[in-house]
C-alpha cells in the first residue's frame, strides 16, 4: 500500500509538473512564432508601401538609421522578389533582382500559388507571401524568403522541448527522492490505523471467546433461551467482524500473507459455486453456473475461493426475491475473467464505486437486514488488488448488478 500511495503520488506531481511544462514550452512557441510572423509581414508591407523595394532607410530619414527591426543592413540582408500580374493571370513583369534562388522559370509556379490564394498573407515553402491589389484588375505579390527565420523558429521549438524534458527528467529526479518525506505524515497514519484495528482485534478476541463459552454453559444451565440464541448469535456476528477485521489489515500490508501458485480456477468456481446451491435456493434463488474447464490463473487458491465466496454470498444475500444469480468464468487477455451478476432494482448507478469501501451499504441493503458489516465486498478488493488484478461494478442494463474480476494467468 505504501508503494503504491508513493506511486500514485509521483504519478499525480509529474503528470502536474510535465503539463505546466508543456504549456509553457507552446506559449513560449507561440509567441516565438508570432512575433517573427509579425516581423515578416512588416517587411513584405514596408516592400508593398515602397513601390516593390526596400529603401536604404525605411521611414525617409537617410540621415538617422531606424532602431528596431530594420537596419541600414535590411536590403541587403533580405532575400525577396516581385511579381506583377493582371486579374486574368498575365504575368506583366517578374523582379527577381533581389534574390538567386529563383528564376525566370519558376516565376510560373509563384504566380500560379499567388492567383491560387487571393490577395492577403500566407505561406509557401520557404517564404512568406503578400499579395495586393495596386489598381484596376492589377495586383502586386510579393514572396519574402524566410528559411532562416522559419529554421530558428523550429530549433528553438526543439531546444525548448528538449529543456522542458530535461526539467522533468529532473523534477521526476526530486520528486522521487523525496516523495517518501512528503507522504511519510500518511504513511504514520495509515500504518498506525492498521495496527490499531490489528490491536483491537486481537484484543476483542479473548473476551468475545469467553462470552460465547459463558453463554453455551449457562445454556447448560437454564436451558435454551431466545434471549441466549439472540446474544451467541451477535457474539458469533462480532467474532466473524473481528475476523474479517484482521484479514483486512494483513491484505493492506507491502506483502500480503499469500502463497502464490498456477492452480486450476475453472475447479475453483465450479466447487464454490456448487457449496452455495443450496444456499441460494433457500432463498428462493437459482444460481446458474459457465465455466469452462481448464482454466488456470497465478495466485493464492485459498483467498481465490474466498474471493468467489464472497461475491456469491453478496449475490445471494442483496438479489432480488426470487431472481436468477449467474456466476460466468472465462478466458480473458491477461489470464481469467470472473463475472457474477443479479438483479438488484432500485439500485443507484453513482453508488457502484462506492460499494467497496468499508462498511458501505445502500439504504436499500439495509432494509433487507442481511446481516452483513459492509466490508465482504472491501476485503474482495483487497484479494483482487493483491493479486496485481482488477474489479469493478457495473450495470449491464436497469435492474441488474454486475462483478467483474479480472485475474493474471
Amino acid at each position: 500500500m505504501i508503494n503504491r500511495l508513493r506511486r500514485q503520488f509521483i504519478a499525480i506531481a509529474m503528470t502536474s509538473v510535465t503539463l505546466v511544462l508543456l504549456l509553457m514550452a507552446a506559449a513560449i512557441n507561440v509567441f516565438n512564432f508570432l512575433s517573427t510572423d509579425g516581423a515578416l509581414g512588416d517587411t513584405l508591407r514596408m516592400i508593398y508601401e515602397n513601390q516593390g523595394m526596400i529603401p536604404q532607410f525605411p521611414g525617409g530619414r537617410p540621415e538617422k538609421p531606424p532602431g528596431g527591426q530594420f537596419t541600414p543592413e535590411t536590403p541587403y540582408s533580405t532575400r525577396y522578389f516581385v511579381l506583377y500580374y493582371s486579374g486574368d493571370g498575365t504575368l506583366d513583369m517578374a523582379d527577381l533582382k533581389h534574390i538567386a534562388a529563383v528564376t525566370e522559370e519558376d516565376a510560373d509556379r509563384f504566380l500560379s500559388t499567388a492567383i491560387d490564394r487571393g490577395e492577403g498573407m500566407g505561406y509557401t515553402g520557404q517564404y512568406k507571401y503578400y499579395v495586393v491589389r495596386v489598381g484596376q484588375d492589377r495586383y502586386m505579390a510579393i514572396f519574402l524568403d524566410c528559411q532562416r527565420e522559419l529554421y530558428s523558429v523550429r530549433t528553438f521549438a526543439v531546444i525548448s522541448l528538449l529543456v522542458a524534458a530535461a526539467c522533468a527528467a529532473l523534477v521526476y529526479l526530486l520528486i522521487w527522492f523525496f516523495s517518501k518525506k512528503a507522504i511519510e505524515p500518511t504513511i504514520k497514519s495509515v500504518e498506525k490505523q492498521k495496527q490499531f484495528i490489528t490491536d483491537a482485534s486481537h484484543e476483542l478476541k479473548t473476551p468475545l471467546t469467553v462470552i460465547a463459552t459463558s453463554l453455551k454453559v449457562l445454556e447448560l444451565e437454564v436451558g435454551r433461551q431466545k434471549w441466549i440464541d439472540k446474544a451467541q448469535a451477535q457474539t458469533e456476528k462480532l467474532s466473524e467482524l473481528v475476523n474479517d477485521l484482521v484479514l483486512l489489515a494483513r491484505l493492506d500490508e507491502e506483502k500480503p500473507p499469500l502463497r502464490f501458485a498456477r492452480f486450476d480456477i475453472s475447479a475453483v468456481a465450479l466447487e464454490t459455486a456448487e457449496s452455495f446451491r443450496d444456499f441460494a435456493a433457500a432463498r428462493g434463488h437459482v444460481l446458474e453456473v459457465e465455466a469452462p474447464p481448464g482454466l488456470f490463473c497465478f495466485g493464492d487458491e485459498y483467498a481465490v475461493r474466498q474471493l468467489v465466496s464472497i461475491l456469491l454470498d453478496n449475490a445471494v444475500k442483496y438479489a432480488d426475491d426470487g431472481s436468477t444469480i449467474r456466476l460466468g468464468l472465462e478466458k480473458s487477455k491477461k489470464g481469467a475473467e470472473l463475472r457474477t451478476s443479479n438483479f438488484c432494482a432500485g439500485l443507484d448507478g453513482a453508488e457502484l464505486d462506492k460499494l467497496f469501501d468499508r462498511f458501505y451499504r445502500p439504504d436499500r441493503s439495509r432494509s433487507k437486514q442481511t446481516g452483513g458489516f459492509g466490508v465482504g465486498l472491501s476485503i474482495a478488493r483487497g484479494i483482487v488488488e493483491a493479486h496485481k488484478g482488477s474489479i469493478r461494478a457495473e450495470c449491464p442494463e436497469e435492474g441488474v448488478i454486475q462483478f467483474v474480476v479480472t485475474l493474471r494467468e
